[in-house]
């Protein structure tokens, strides 16, 4: 039985709220300072610049592509036909009937603004939030599946599957990341490219060697965490299990692996929490994502105690949300 909410005020220390107030004390003047050394540089907080790099209106022009004059408006509703005549040539446009700026017989060059209107956009921060949320989602997906894969074979009684499984996971673990994403980009990707290329197939777009050097990292410490979590188990399972007829491959999935992911999850949540934040470092092969979006708004606004801010906010959100989620798996399972 849970105990209520008056067993838990009951239950906390006599001083718990004088410590609260303690800490509320101590995260206000740590703001405050904060605060005072800005004004010491003279740093102007500009925080009403800031939702344009969530979403902004763009103004989009519609402009003429050939020479002439324009013929006739025809106007149907919220929309207008503008037709242009030329010489040998017509060319007509549909365009929104407010933002109609020219009018019937007048002259028309080559790139003259027939008509303009404003449309939502995503802001530098908003597009690279969601290209580290898709980074970070494919990431981890091929991570589990290869950390999977790998913490199976690395207890195989196969030797070859389990050295290879071993010099993967000691060559990954143990070298930079950022020195791992590099030899994605510029080794295999050059290589992979050139083929493609000769063989008349295109190039693979930077970000899924990005993706591709995130899942072999992070499936490499996957690897190690899943058979931590299958030895943790009393081998006494498996030799229950089979004893009942199973066979191995059914004593793992049925017995062994279930209980091995309750053991597992908290481990499994950090690392994933910490492949969104080693997402930051794929700005070094001009992958957009949230930390180089960030560095591109503060060059051109020049603000960077704001923006800077904002990227830590996001990945913030974005870390705590997958904690909350992992904690709320955890209690389920323990439930069951």
């Amino acid at each position: 039985m849970k105990p209520s909410k008056n067993q838990r005020l009951s239950a906390r220390p006599p001083a718990y709220y004088t410590w609260v107030g303690v800490f509320c004390v101590f995260a206000l003047i740590v703001i405050g300072l904060f605060y005072y050394a800005t004004q010491k540089i003279e740093y102007n907080w500009r925080w009403h610049r800031v939702p344009i790099y969530f979403a902004y209106k763009d103004k989009i022009d519609i402009i003429s592509e050939i020479d002439g004059e324009v013929a006739s408006i025809t106007k149907e509703g919220k929309t207008a036909t503008i037709t242009v005549k030329g010489l040998d040539e017509s060319a007509a446009y549909e365009v929104p009937a407010a933002g109609v700026s020219v009018d019937e017989d007048e002259i028309i060059s080559i790139g003259d603004t027939l008509a303009s209107y404003t449309n939502w956009k995503p802001g530098l921060l908003i597009m690279g939030l969601w290209i580290t949320l898709k980074i970070s989602v494919l990431a981890t997906f091929f991570g589990v599946i290869i950390g999977i894969i790998g913490g199976l074979t690395r207890i195989s009684g196969n030797p070859a599957l389990k050295w290879t499984t071993m010099v993967y996971v000691e060559i990954i673990r143990g070298s930079p990341l950022l020195v791992q994403i590099l030899i994605w980009y510029f080794i295999f990707g050059t290589v992979i490219d050139e083929l493609l290329t000769a063989y008349g197939l295109g190039r693979i777009p930077a970000w899924w060697y990005g993706v591709a050097s995130l899942s072999c990292f992070a499936g490499a410490y996957v690897s190690e965490i899943v058979r931590a979590g299958i030895q943790s188990i009393h081998r006494g399972q498996m030799e229950a299990a089979r004893s009942l007829g199973m066979s191995y491959g059914q004593a793992m999935r049925y017995i062994i692996m279930p209980q091995a992911l309750r053991r597992i999850l908290p481990p499994l949540a950090g690392q994933f929490i910490s492949l969104i934040k080693d997402s930051s470092l794929l700005g070094i092969i001009a992958i957009r994502e949230l930390t180089k979006a960030s560095r591109e708004a503060v060059t051109a606004s020049l603000q960077p105690f704001e923006v800077f801010m904002l990227c830590a906010v996001l990945y913030l959100v974005l870390t705590f949300t997958l904690s909350m989620l992992v904690q709320h798996l955890e209690r389920r399972m323990a439930i069951q």
